[in-house]
């Protein structure tokens, strides 16, 4: 059988995500130690404990779900779960590519976390939410 992995994008975070994983395995706890190290943001603290209002914040989240997706992986890569692909919906494109070695880790971590400032600097100030326009003809 063939296996093939799809990372989430933006909207699948919430706060918690990720505490159970890094409580169980030591390859998630270096994950978010080394992605704490790279880019300086307590992002165990956001995703564990949030608040939802912080974690929700673009350049908090892209990062988070990032974090998350990396350690999942390397679960499944310790316990040789092996993919023949990986695709992800915008965001997770980036673990895709990361996984891929198209980015290295750390290189990957860098651009999500600039990824996310970029697009928290220019979103309006308001309550906005996302939409997907489906079969226009």
């Amino acid at each position: 059988m063939k296996i093939g992995f799809l990372f989430p994008g933006q909207g699948a975070q919430k706060v918690a995500m990720g505490k159970d994983l890094y409580e169980a395995y030591e390859e998630v706890r270096e994950i978010y130690n080394k992605v704490q190290e790279i880019t300086g943001v307590d992002i165990k603290k956001i995703s564990f404990e949030g608040p939802e209002e912080v974690l929700n914040e673009t350049r908090y989240t892209q990062l988070a779900i990032l974090t998350e997706s990396l350690g999942i992986l390397e679960v499944l890569k310790k316990r040789n779960v092996i993919h023949q692909m990986a695709a992800g919906l915008s965001l997770g494109e980036y673990t895709a590519l990361i996984d891929s070695n198209i980015f290295s880790f750390d290189e990957g971590v860098k651009l999500v976390k600039r990824r996310g400032e970029i697009m928290q600097e220019f979103t309006p100030k308001g309550n906005w939410k996302m939409a997907a326009i489906l079969r226009i003809r």
